[in-house]
């Protein structure tokens, strides 16, 4: 009897939709402290969902969503790199 493969589910911060993992882009908090964008999701950290749009990481600047989801303030240098990383992954 074959079961049906379980999708795991993901909440975006910018939007709150639940969505599948697969579909959304991993932002990373290191050991270190750094914050960058975790494209094959895979690394270790604490990480928070965005949906692959602008207008989402927007949203979650705006409502600080990234701030609430890490329990900690993000430096306005990060919001620009991380857009940046965005962008690139989203042109690919």
């Amino acid at each position: 009897m074959a079961g049906k493969k379980r999708i795991p589910m993901r909440k975006c911060v910018g939007c709150g939709e639940m969505k599948p993992k697969n579909e959304l882009i991993r932002i990373l908090r290191t050991e270190d402290g750094n914050f960058v964008v975790d494209a094959g999701g895979k690394k270790n950290g604490r990480g928070a969902y965005l949906c692959r749009s602008v207008e989402c990481f927007h949203s979650a600047v705006k409502s600080k969503g990234l701030e609430r989801s890490f329990k900690q303030g993000i430096p306005q240098e990060v919001y620009g790199r991380l857009e940046k990383e965005m962008g690139d992954i989203g042109s690919e």
